[in-house]
């Protein structure tokens, strides 16, 4: 007996946003899940005080965007029970009343995403994308003409208005950083016509990263930010003195902000609902008269999407036992109400029990096989980003391979997030150097305790990931095979070809174009396709924008022509990850006869 690609497609999805509002019967959570059975969609769902469970959005409407290409927050209940959203398929902003979703905004190539409902305003305020220009603007909730609020920098997030109506904050970096080198947390008044006046800058800088703020008050804003190294929650105060740090400690409080509306902590009144640790030991707490508790429960994972209301705090949280679910935990008493829907979980005994690791100094989350007596297959499991790591939480994607007899190593290598900002600049410069060793060495470190076969170890990846797999395969000799998934194949072909938000992506990665031009010649699996150490199999999505299929359609051709082992199989209707359940049920039953092949013949 075994885990099935169906159990997968069925349980392995996460919720995404959560948003608690206190009504006079309670406290209602709204959050949205993917349905790989619909087509892949995001439905948004709401929790009544009752317990009662229903679906907010009609069958057929997907609250997603594009915003940076991999969508912001999309969705808002709105006091009356109704919902405004973004809608995937023609990008517009909709509100959804007792006679069906209506567009508030006009069928243009814009995306908006962040969505954020101002207190106090009949409108919804949102980021706008056109091209490479963003936006912070206002959508009235009537219809009518959209407003622009704020146009500063290259990329604005977390628009927020002050209690008192008269100040907009939010969070913009410019290019070549990335939001997690750094960003600025920046004021401005809210003029009578409804836009931002001068704005000035409270914290971050080039080289701290703000990731999140909230208004405590008219006069300071709760920020994420690591002016340590570490992200921490800091007081930061608007009348010049300096900020303060809330949690002094060498612990991380936030994660790399991929999404724009990420919530890593949620303000209830003087209390502060707040997550933090590493990977593998992902807490939450509450910060209550400079005072961190401790929430307790079995959580080692929570997602960045915590909601306060009514003393409480909704958020995701998983543990190796239990999928991604929304949960509600009371700030006094830390009782918890699990409210997703209950999934039906394989039996207890095919799920692997996992065991945190470091291997010289490399992090790695090691789930061992099932039914294996001595050394065993392994594959090194390479997260994307590269800026990302792996949380410890049921993976029934890892379950389906383990309960075959191969085990998965989670490596987070140099670069990850949640061990500080030293152990994410490791890879700075060193992309395909430092995430290729650090797999290397978990691997080597697994042989050398007799958990794994050194004749029998792979490496697979998606997108980040997907590239540190080929960039294995083609400069060491660790690996007998690799699997990619939508990856990376040729650093400077994708410097100039991806989207606005990565385009410099690169340049702290590997380094400046052209001066470091040789290291990206250096690296590239493409131009090295010959020196592959076994053989390679794509999967790619054919409305990837963010790694276009000729980056697989190349590597593939180059390795054929050298005469080596390889497959490509591309997935209409996908672009960068798996949605659909046919497409992640033909994912894993292709990756799974590639391993059957290359560990048993």
């Amino acid at each position: 007996m075994s885990v099935e690609p169906a159990d997968v497609a069925r349980v392995d999805e996460r919720p995404g946003w959560v948003e608690a509002v206190r009504t006079p019967a309670g406290v209602e959570v709204w959050w949205d899940e993917p349905r790989p059975a619909e087509g892949g969609r995001r439905c948004v769902v709401r929790r009544l005080p009752d317990g009662s469970r229903a679906d907010a959005l009609p069958a057929g409407w997907n609250a997603r965007n594009r915003l940076v290409e991999y969508g912001g927050r999309a969705w808002r209940p709105l006091p009356d029970g109704g919902l405004v959203f973004t809608e995937w398929s023609d990008r517009r902003v909709y509100l959804l009343g007792a006679e069906g979703p209506r567009a508030l905004t006009l069928e243009s190539e814009c995306a908006y995403g962040d969505l954020y409902l101002p207190p106090g305003r009949e409108e919804v305020w949102a980021v706008r994308q056109s091209g490479r220009r963003r936006e912070l603007v206002a959508v009235p909730l009537s219809g009518g003409d959209v407003r622009v609020i704020v146009e500063a920098q290259r990329f604005l997030v977390n628009p927020r208005l002050s209690p008192g109506g008269d100040q907009v904050a939010w969070i913009g970096w410019d290019h070549p950083n990335m939001p997690w080198d750094g960003t600025e947390l920046c004021v401005a008044p809210l003029l009578p016509s409804g836009s931002a006046g001068p704005y000035r800058v409270v914290a971050g800088g080039p080289a701290e990263s703000v990731i999140q703020a909230e208004w405590r008050d008219d006069g300071a804003l709760y920020a994420l930010t690591d002016p340590t190294g570490w992200w921490n929650l800091h007081l930061v105060p608007l009348d010049g003195s300096p900020a303060r740090n809330l949690t002094p400690l060498d612990r991380e409080f936030g994660d790399a902000p991929w999404k724009p509306g990420q919530t890593w902590f949620a303000v209830s009144g003087s209390r502060v609902a707040l997550v933090h640790g590493p990977p593998g030991e992902r807490r939450l707490g509450v910060l209550e008269g400079g005072e961190l508790r401790d929430l307790g429960g079995e959580a080692t994972a929570w997602l960045a999407s915590l909601s306060c209301a009514g003393g409480r705090v909704a958020g995701v949280s998983a543990s190796p036992y239990t999928p991604f679910e929304v949960t509600l935990v009371d700030l006094d008493s830390g009782a918890r109400t699990p409210l997703s829907e209950p999934r039906t979980l394989p039996p207890a005994h095919l799920l692997p029990t996992p065991e945190a690791v470091t291997i010289e100094g490399v992090h790695a989350l090691v789930w061992p096989p099932a039914g294996q007596a001595g050394p065993a297959p392994y594959v090194m499991f390479a997260h994307g980003g590269p800026t990302g790591s792996y949380p410890l939480a049921l993976d029934l994607e890892i379950a389906y391979f383990t309960s075959r007899g191969i085990g998965v190593a989670q490596v987070n290598y140099g670069g990850s997030t949640g061990y500080g900002r030293a152990y994410r600049e490791r890879l700075r410069h060193q992309w395909g150097v430092v995430d290729v060793q650090d797999c290397a060495r978990v691997a080597r470190g697994l042989v050398a305790t007799g958990a794994a076969d050194a004749a029998r170890l792979a490496i697979r990846g998606g997108s980040a990931g997907g590239w540190t797999t080929v960039a294995a395969l083609t400069s060491s000799d660790v690996f007998a095979a690799g699997v990619a998934h939508y990856a990376i194949t040729d650093p400077e072909s994708w410097a100039a070809e991806t989207h606005d938000f990565e385009s410099h992506y690169l340049e702290g990665l590997v380094g400046p174009l052209p001066e470091t031009r040789r290291r990206y010649l250096d690296r590239s699996p493409l131009l090295h396709a010959h020196r592959a150490s076994g053989p390679c199999l794509m999967l790619h999505g054919l409305e990837d924008a963010i790694v276009d299929v000729g980056q697989a359609e190349r590597f593939v051709s180059e390795l054929d022509r050298h005469g080596k082992e390889c497959a490509l199989l591309t997935f209409p209707g996908e672009q960068h990850g798996w949605r659909r359940q046919e497409t992640i049920v033909a994912v894993l039953e292709a990756e799974l006869a590639f391993y059957e092949k290359i560990f048993w013949g």
